[in-house]
């Protein structure tokens, strides 16, 4: 990939890490000041293996980690082994009531096993086989506490899912581990209220050293559910809070991942990859604004280079915002003023201004037989 000086302003830090014990995920390191990584979890039935693994490569073309598998029949534990040796991440699978399904991902070859145990019956009297199991493989366990599974005893006590139920049942359960000397753990306790999330989250960090995994449990739908998560993992990733997160949106898991990449980059703790600026509109324009981004974004959907394109509809911020991306464009009177980092190049007509923006990319980058570069618009890609 051509290295290009992106018009974005720099970071002027990344913030503090909690220091945690690191967690071998497979290829990917969870804590221990490793990146933090982004999961998902497929929406398939597992027993159809090649609509799960078709989904796993969607995922991991967005940009995905980890992935996540659900496990509730035998059938899907029997689907294990070939979708661990064809998947590109590393594969989790999530069990839910049979404690049998544990033994059964571990032997399939799993990078890890998400448990809850307020929902598996018989759970307190596996924990050392679990354990044994877990620690000849090598494979770590991810303790999940969510507010809708919590253990009814917890419920009991504390009178409703609080920050201090879901902290008080993760490291319950941590310890139960503990008491083998098993402590290959990573913890997440969530919740679909951000403030409640956070606060255990908070909690949680205090009163131990494990690895967590964020995410904002049943967000909703993508609009409501994204703004939800990239509020409660923002303000904790700030705080240096969270070693990987997944973004737990009513949308595909390609739309997951996206989400989390960007909650990321926005952070500076991935780097960043192609932004898009554009107004949101007033009277001042000439132009269908909302419209002309749109096609923009989806012209540069895929594009491999990390630029920042401003698409600007007026005199009044637009060529000052264009001269500070690498690629940008001003509009009115029916055209648009095409920059490139900083420098007006051409002025086209309207209708051109995407297909114009795409050749200039190209230009910059120097490739222009990228092989994933989009075509013009109105061609197929």
């Amino acid at each position: 990939m051509t290295a290009i000086e992106l018009g974005l302003p720099s970071v002027p830090r990344a913030p503090v890490r909690r220091r945690t014990r690191t967690v071998q995920v497979g290829s990917v390191a969870v804590g221990g000041g490793a990146p933090v990584s982004v999961q998902t979890m497929t929406t398939t039935l597992t027993a159809d293996v090649d609509a799960t693994l078709q989904q796993i490569a969607e995922v991991t073309a967005a940009g995905c980690d980890i992935v996540r598998v659900a496990v509730p029949s035998q059938d899907d534990a029997d689907a294990l082994p070939a979708i661990v040796a064809r998947s590109k991440l590393p594969v989790i699978a999530d069990i839910h009531f049979q404690p049998r399904y544990v033994f059964a991902a571990i032997d399939a070859g799993c990078a890890a096993v998400r448990v809850n145990p307020g929902n598996i019956r018989t759970f307190d009297d596996r924990v050392g086989e679990i354990a044994k199991a877990a620690a000849g493989a090598g494979v770590p366990i991810r303790i999940g506490v969510n507010a809708g599974s919590l253990d009814p005893r917890l419920l009991a006590k504390h009178g409703k899912a609080t920050p201090e139920a879901l902290v008080e049942s993760a490291l319950w359960e941590c310890s139960l581990f503990e008491e083998y000397d098993f402590q290959d753990l990573k913890i997440a306790v969530k919740h679909h209220d951000p403030l409640t999330m956070i606060a255990a989250n908070r909690l949680l960090a205090e009163r131990c050293d494990y690895p967590l995994h964020l995410g904002v449990t049943e967000a909703g739908p993508a609009f409501q559910g994204a703004i939800k998560s990239a509020v409660a993992l923002g303000i904790l990733l700030e705080e240096g809070i969270g070693d990987t997160i997944r973004v737990s949106l009513s949308a595909p898991p390609v739309e997951q991942v996206k989400a989390g990449c960007h909650i990321l980059s926005s952070l500076g703790l991935r780097p960043r990859k192609l932004e898009i600026v554009s107004c949101p509109g007033c009277g001042r324009l000439q132009v269908d604004i909302h419209r002309l981004a749109s096609r923009v974004e989806a012209a540069f959907d895929g594009f491999p280079h990390p630029l920042r394109i401003a698409v600007m509809g007026c005199v009044v911020n637009g060529p000052g915002e264009a001269r500070e991306a690498d690629l940008g464009v001003s509009c009115g009177n029916g055209k648009g003023q095409i920059f490139a980092q900083g420098q007006v190049i051409r002025t086209v007509p309207e209708h051109r201004i995407v297909d114009a923006l795409i050749e200039e990319a190209l230009r910059l980058t120097d490739a222009p037989d990228t092989p994933d570069a989009p075509a013009p618009v109105g061609e197929p890609s």
